[in-house]
């Protein structure tokens, strides 16, 4: 889907929602989360299947939306609690008008994003005015304006097309295109098939993308309850992983599904992120009067999509961020 059709859907999904939605009130002992389909939300999952929210009277529904832009306009208007996505993506959207904060911290990517490229390229300066397939506004062209700027070189030395991550691949493997930024299944695909290689992946740039759950302000003020137990569960459900990955990685790939839906794809997957537990969580979103590392990734976004928008962006971490439910009482 080209850029400017998915612009105009992502517009009228936004006013549709807005107009229907803004009387939306929070309920208590539900919550709502749209996300796209990614390995690192199969805690959510885990949690709901192994009974963790409810045993604490939460239940939680879950809306697959591939695009930030609609499942964003859907939490903007109230018919979503939440989201799930990389806090670089989704801090555009943050305005006087659209508050969310990020109250739970849920994976890192850890070579489960990657630039795929042919067997005779060795380095990223090679791809200069090369055609590279890239998701522009989404987290995998934030990762790639990073890596590019790590070897003195910006966006506008590529030949950009733009295609949504899955796309890419398709197009890579396809031979359509010489160069792609995509994530798992298609990083492994490639490399068990040999059509390509792995130039690099997240591995080598720890910390840089990093998925929350972030939730409306007015649903963190009047469900408090339910944002402990959201997060209390997907402690218990990174424990379980820990101690019984198998069985974790099938009830996975039931809940995420898609192409993740064979839970030896998802096991797969599952090697290129890590699941956040409390302790991680707490160093990346921080503790009461103190800032975690996040707050580097939204300074480092501001910056990025500033540069590759045209359009300044100063999000702060408070504004980003709520503490409060981090660390159990």
């Amino acid at each position: 889907m080209n850029k400017t059709l998915r612009q105009r859907i992502a517009r009228s999904f936004a006013c549709t929602a807005l107009a229907a939605g803004m009387a939306a009130t929070a309920q208590a002992g539900t919550l709502s989360i749209g996300h796209t389909t990614w390995v690192g939300y199969g805690t959510l999952y885990l949690a709901r299947d192994l009974g963790y929210f409810k045993e604490q009277g939460l239940d939680v529904d879950f809306s697959v939306i591939e695009e930030s832009a609609m499942y964003m306009a859907a939490q903007a208007s109230g018919k979503l609690s939440g989201s799930a996505s990389t806090i670089d993506e989704i801090l555009k959207y943050r305005s006087k008008d659209f508050c969310f904060k990020a109250v739970a911290a849920l994976d890192e990517s850890h070579g489960g994003d990657g630039v795929l490229v042919g067997n005779d390229v060795t380095s990223l300066e090679q791809l200069k005015g090369q055609s590279v397939a890239v998701n522009e506004g989404s987290v995998s062209q934030f990762w790639l304006s990073y890596l590019l700027k790590q070897k003195g070189m910006s966006m506008s030395d590529l030949d950009v097309q733009n295609m949504t991550a899955d796309d890419a691949a398709t197009a890579f493997i396809a031979g359509r295109i010489p160069a792609a930024v995509t994530w798992e299944p298609h990083l492994s695909m490639v490399r068990q098939k040999g059509q390509g290689k792995v130039l690099i992946d997240s591995s080598e740039t720890p910390g840089v993308i990093v998925d929350v759950v972030a939730l409306s302000c007015d649903v963190i003020e009047q469900q408090p309850e339910d944002v402990k137990a959201l997060v209390s569960g997907l402690y218990k459900a990174v424990q379980y992983t820990k101690e019984h990955p198998q069985e974790a990685y099938a009830l996975m790939a039931k809940g995420v599904g898609g192409y993740l839906s064979d839970p030896k794809d998802l096991a797969e997957a599952a090697q290129g992120v890590k699941f956040y537990d409390q302790a991680m969580s707490e160093k990346l979103l921080g503790t009461a009067g103190k800032q975690g590392d996040i707050a580097e990734i939204i300074s480092l976004a501001n910056d990025t999509w500033t540069s590759l928008q045209g359009k300044t962006y100063d999000a702060k971490y408070e504004d980003l961020v709520d503490t409060r439910f981090v660390t159990p009482e």
